[in-house]
């Protein structure tokens, strides 16, 4: 009878996985309120389902940590629906879509821990409630406080003070001397510097755009980068760079900046390579190999990749079945490569899946950009839009051998303390842009319909006034 139940929950988890993917999108081309809500609570009775049915999985499958599971499970349940309703009764200007999503992405990661390592499961759960309380008033803050943009340069210079605090008090992890360690607590300030990055290009950009200011602004992001190369974080430069790229494009409208830079790039990074390569990039090679022919070296250099292409394979379409693989086996499974975990469990149809919905995340983003009336929050949307789906292609692109493994974690779904915070302050800043440009669009709405009827009331009383001539 268990297995039976845990076979059949396999593919409802499937089918629910499915319909939240094509929702994830149908949605965003609804134009009538009542049909999209009914979409967006139909979203949230997906993800319960999925959720719900996992652990009962786990509970069958561990019956001896059943208390402990379903105590576990029930505090998920009950943060994630106080959070949803809370939010958008306290912000009801702001984006269901993203909350969803942000939600989703988060549950999906408590699963895959709780299946990968308890302990971890519940740090994280931790970390995620306590961080979710703490950002939730930066939409207020926004709303609240409209002159962030002046403080362009400060945000660059604490950006460089903040990375360069590894060079003083930095640990080395996988050959990166990129983390802070400070009473028993490690952090990456990477993470927390590239929203500040964000903030100091958007804030450079619509103050001016004349190529001084393009100058300006880009020597104090090539600062950044310089530091991120020399602390051997080359996957953080290279997501740096490319929000870089993208933000002056769209905060100059010129293309031949967009060109300029890129080329300017590559010819760092290989002037970079040349004086620098048996200092800076030897763990860059052992990837670079290890990426073109995992094969040869299957039990050291490339065991990692090859043990995540054996997972996603041994899942096939429909996926092992929640407990019924061994994603343990992978090398930090639980964080930069916890989408391989999840394809051999899940499924490769699954996993595809989860990947639409990071990329409906970037269209909600790219969308609060486009609708966005200042430059500065247009800029900004944009240059999180880019962050997000970019780390996102990073992390899985390196796990399924599309490109060389970079060590960046899939936003909200990895495990870290870091990334999961850094995201979420992420989600909610674009939440508070949301809310800012729609509370102004309906203000203008408002007065539109307002003065709307003030001349139809006009033209009542003068026609009035015509007819008892």
């Amino acid at each position: 009878m268990a297995n039976i139940i845990i076979n059949l929950s396999k593919y409802i988890i499937l089918l629910m996985m499915i319909l939240y993917g094509f929702s994830s999108f149908t949605v965003i081309r609804k134009e009538d309120p009542w049909e999209k809500n009914m979409c967006l609570n139909r979203q949230i009775i997906y993800v319960f389902v999925i959720h719900f049915l996992s652990y009962l999985t786990f509970s069958i499958q561990s019956p001896d940590d059943m208390k402990t599971i379903i105590t576990f499970y029930g505090l998920q349940i009950l943060i994630a629906t106080l959070y949803m309703y809370l939010y958008h009764f306290f912000y009801p200007y702001s984006s269901r879509m993203i909350n969803n999503n942000m939600c989703f992405l988060l549950l999906i990661g408590y699963i895959m821990l709780t299946r990968l390592n308890f302990a971890l499961a519940r740090k994280q759960f931790i970390i995620a409630t306590a961080s979710l309380a703490l950002v939730s008033v930066i939409p207020l803050i926004m709303d609240r406080h409209k002159n962030l943009r002046k403080y362009g340069i400060f945000y660059g210079i604490i950006g460089i003070l903040a990375l360069s605090s590894v060079f003083v008090i930095g640990v080395e992890q996988y050959g990166s001397v990129n983390w802070i360690s400070v009473a028993g607590i490690s952090v990456q300030p990477s993470e927390f510097v590239k929203i500040l990055f964000v903030f100091f290009i958007a804030s450079m950009l619509s103050k001016k755009r004349d190529f001084k200011q393009v100058m300006i602004t880009s020597l104090l992001a090539a600062v950044h980068m310089g530091i991120l190369v020399l602390e051997k974080d080359l996957g953080g430069a290279l997501i740096f760079f490319v929000i870089f790229i993208f933000m002056v494009y769209i905060g100059t409208g010129k293309f031949r900046y967009f060109l300029l830079f890129v080329l300017g790039g590559l010819m760092m990074a290989g002037l970079a390579f040349l004086l620098f390569k048996d200092r800076l990039f030897n763990h860059v090679f052992v990837r670079i190999n290890a990426w073109k022919d995992p094969w040869s070296d299957i039990s050291g250099s490339g065991y990692q990749i090859t043990q995540s292409l054996f997972a996603i394979g041994s899942g096939g379409y429909f996926g092992s079945g929640l407990t019924k693989g061994s994603p343990d086996v992978i090398p930090v499974s639980e964080s930069d490569f916890i989408f391989s975990a999840i394809a051999e469990e899940f499924g490769v149809i699954f996993a595809i899946f989860l990947i639409l919905v990071c990329f409906s995340c970037f269209i909600c983003f790219i969308s609060i950009a486009m609708h966005a009336k200042s430059r500065f929050y247009k800029t900004m949307a944009v240059g999180f839009a880019i962050c997000y789906i970019f780390q996102t292609f990073l992390s899985i692109g390196g796990v399924t051998k599309f490109i060389p493994s970079t060590g960046v974690t899939v936003p909200l779904v990895s495990y870290g303390g870091s990334s999961v915070l850094s995201s979420l302050v992420m989600f909610s800043i674009m939440q508070g842009i949301s809310t800012i440009e729609n509370k102004e669009a309906k203000k203008v709405e408002e007065e539109r319909r307002k003065l709307e009827r003030t001349e139809y009331d006009n033209g009542r009383v003068s026609g009035k006034r015509r007819k008892d001539r």
